[in-house]
């Protein structure tokens, strides 16, 4: 099948080479343009780029696809290639951009997307993160039909995978990542051969996975114990949780919960088990693993000597 790909990020890349590995021609891929990183700010590569380049497959990097926007010309000149490229299907997965209805209808099968989330639950820009944090037991991923709607489309198929107590987003993400090509590739083995169903998302419980806002990083004592913990293993391994010690800011990245102590919010006790925590609005939450600005990962006890 002739493939369009669209992707950036990592999670992406595990779909981009999953596609590749089965068979299918990838005849062009569209990824986010070269961003600054590292401490020098050098321009640096997407995950989907360097594979696609390591591949040999033509790589188109638009700023933006609105034919009547600020970016028109990089729209049409991305219009061009996705015509010329003749594909079967574009499949979509944490590109970056939204898609306008004149990309979906140029594919012959139009527009698949790999969403992390088992929809309607978790539509937009961060599911793994919002599931941890809701406390939700199962997450997966939904092969969808993509439509003019924030992850509206009709689902195509749909996976679960079970959401650990000690899951991080790194860890969750990296599973739902090799998933989420298994599941396209079954996918599109199944439209080819005429049998996939379509279904449409149904009304209730649908939920938005907003975008993560650095703010949010920032530990309020007063929140239940367990809200916090959830809170340190959804923003692992980005943008990581905050607090206030001595005058320096310490980003915390494991915890664990205990019973509830009496003592005031923010306060430092001494738990059953002998070792140190912090007091929470309910419960008392015990820094496992923590880190100074500038620092490594170090445990609790050795940031306290």
């Amino acid at each position: 099948m002739r493939v369009v790909f669209a992707g950036t990020p990592e999670f992406a890349a595990a779909a981009l080479a999953a596609l590749h590995a089965a068979g299918h021609e990838i005849v062009r891929v569209f990824t986010q343009p070269d961003r600054p990183a590292g401490r020098g700010l050098a321009l640096q590569a997407s995950a989907v780029k360097t594979l696609a380049l390591q591949m040999g497959v033509p790589v188109s990097q638009p700023l933006g696809l609105r034919l009547d926007g600020r970016f028109a010309a990089d729209a049409q000149r991305a219009q061009q290639e996705l015509m010329t490229a003749g594909a079967d299907v574009m499949v979509v997965a944490a590109y970056g951009l939204i898609l306008p209805p004149w990309v979906l209808q140029i594919p012959r099968w139009g527009c698949m997307n790999i969403h992390a989330s088992l929809l309607p639950r978790w539509r937009g820009a961060a599911p793994i993160h919002r599931a941890i944090e809701a406390g939700d037991r199962v997450s997966g991923i939904t092969i969808m039909q993509m439509d003019a709607g924030l992850d509206t489309g009709n689902m195509l198929m749909q996976m679960q995978e079970p959401i650990h107590p000690e899951d991080t987003t790194a860890t969750l993400h990296d599973r739902l990542a090799l998933l989420g090509g298994q599941l396209m590739v079954q996918t599109l083995t199944q439209a080819q051969a005429g049998t996939l169903h379509p279904v449409p998302q149904p009304d209730s419980g649908v939920t938005y996975a907003h975008k993560i806002d650095k703010r949010e990083s920032h530990i309020d004592w007063t929140e239940p114990a367990d809200v916090i913990e959830r809170r340190v293993r959804a923003f692992d391994p980005f943008p990581g949780c905050t607090f206030e010690w001595e005058g320096q800011t310490v980003k915390l990245w494991r915890a664990a919960v205990h019973p509830a102590t009496g003592a005031a919010a923010g306060t430092l006790v001494e738990l059953p088990s002998g070792k140190r925590g912090l007091a929470c609005g309910q419960g008392a939450l015990e820094p496992l693993v923590v880190q100074r600005a500038g620092g490594r990962r170090i445990t609790f006890a050795q940031f306290l000597q």
